[in-house]
């Protein structure tokens, strides 16, 4: 096949970035988080049909294009896949990442300079200094927004993989500072999609690696050159065969199945039975086709040997995607109908605000700026009193500790920013006004 050539350079240039310019202090963990999009996805210009097939996204940074040589290297030619590159550039030199790309891999690969319908075996790339979003099985060129405080091309591509392409998104994080992608796989995790990361020590630079991992939602930890097989073989089991139908609506539930709802409530005390079919089917079968497991009898028994595992299906059975002001419009009607409450009230008035299924927090803390701030438009003395409930404990206390890393706040606005936070070494600190309005507390809505 014929690959697509650019011009010779001196030297072999890795990919960099902002996130490259200086590494965080320290690494904060990252919640179910995400910034929003910078700007609305267009409309391709022609019909697109959402493929049949899994696109992979692959995101890197500083000492990726090692990593990125090795895995295409492996990778086979005609593996069913297409894979969309995407790294951090510098947006004023040309850069060479499809030609170097191409010399390991006899797929085609092509730089993204126009909306593009994905193909399989065809790997994509980037331009420098423009984004990229996939939309009803097109790849989009977008300009990246400006004005936003932080550069995050990872996290933008993969949130728009997973709402695109659901259960077939993938991505994989390679090396890299920073922590761009993290809140991204979250977002393929959520559409049941599947995350691969590198392995630390394999990686040049480890924060990328690191700051996914502590997510404790990644699929495979692998070396690039071993990521190839393990994903050919998920690809098979997920995607070989029809999908399992392990429950139904009002039918009796397997033995096996009830025998795997028995073990989460010893481990996790919460009950799974009464969840919706279509989401225990969809969620078990997927921890299934990473273990490359057939039957829910051999899940069973591999939960029973590897307890862990049942941690790691709690998180899944509970992956919510959250971020401060996450829906603009819904906040924006929250905060004229919260000024309309509080033109009625007493001057003594209290506002008392329950969120149920607070996550990691930022819901929460949202609630708490749009009411601190119509108490100070109207001149009255803030009283605010806000109860924040989930059953994950891990959230929880995530979100009491109010620290969140300069990626999870990059879709604040500057002004709310700096009034409401403040910068630590271990990342951007809720304000303590802020965290006194809201007690954090354990609670189940269901018992």
């Amino acid at each position: 096949m014929k690959k697509q050539k650019g011009k010779k350079r001196p030297a072999r240039p890795q990919p960099r970035g902002p996130a490259d310019k200086a590494a965080p202090a320290a690494k904060v963990a990252a919640p179910p988080t995400k910034p929003e999009l910078a700007a609305p996805i267009p409309e391709p210009p022609e019909p697109a049909v959402v493929p049949g097939f899994p696109i992979v996204g692959l995101g890197a940074s500083a000492g990726g294009l090692q990593a990125l040589e090795e895995f295409f290297s492996n990778m086979p030619v005609d593996s069913g896949m297409a894979f969309v590159v995407v790294t951090h550039l510098h947006p004023d030199q040309p850069s060479m990442l499809s030609e170097l790309v191409g010399r390991k891999t006899a797929m085609p690969v092509t730089e993204l300079k126009k909306s593009t319908i994905v193909e399989q075996n065809h790997i994509y790339t980037i331009m420098p200094g423009r984004n990229v979003a996939m939309f009803k099985g097109a790849l989009q060129p977008m300009t990246p927004d400006r004005t936003a405080p932080l550069s995050l091309p990872i996290d933008y591509f993969f949130r728009s993989l997973a709402q695109d392409q659901k259960d077939r998104a993938i991505g994989i994080i390679l090396s890299g500072t920073g922590s761009d992608g993290t809140l991204g796989l979250k977002e393929i995790k959520g559409a049941l999609g599947m995350v691969m990361v590198q392995r630390e020590e394999s990686a040049s630079y480890a924060g990328m690696p690191q700051s996914a991992i502590a997510t404790g939602l990644v699929d495979y930890v692998l070396a690039p050159a071993e990521m190839p097989a393990k994903l050919v073989a998920y690809v098979k089991d997920a995607y070989g065969t029809p999908p399992r139908v392990l429950a139904r609506e009002g039918v009796p539930q397997p033995d096996a199945l009830q025998q795997i709802f028995v073990l989460l409530r010893a481990r996790t005390r919460h009950d799974f039975s009464q969840y919706k079919g279509s989401t225990i089917n969809r969620r078990i079968e997927r921890r299934m086709n990473v273990h490359h497991l057939d039957s829910l009898k051999r899940y069973v028994r591999f939960l029973q040997e590897n307890p862990a595992e049942l941690d790691l299906l709690f998180k899944e059975l509970l992956i919510g995607v959250t971020s401060f002001f996450r829906d603009p419009e819904a906040f924006e009607a929250l905060s004229a109908a919260l000024g309309v409450v509080l033109s009625k009230k007493p001057d003594n008035y209290q506002a008392r605000i329950w969120v149920p299924g607070c996550s990691s927090g930022e819901e929460a803390y949202s609630i708490a700026i749009l009411l601190h701030e119509r108490f100070a438009a109207r001149r009255r003395p803030v009283n605010v009193k806000i109860l924040a409930t989930d059953v994950h404990k891990a959230s929880l206390d995530f979100a009491s500790a109010g620290i969140y890393s300069e990626e999870h706040v990059a879709g604040i606005g500057q002004e709310r920013l700096s009034r409401w936070f403040s910068i630590k070494p271990e990342g951007f600190q809720v304000a303590q006004v802020l965290r006194e309005s809201i007690v954090f507390a354990p609670h189940n809505l269901i018992r």
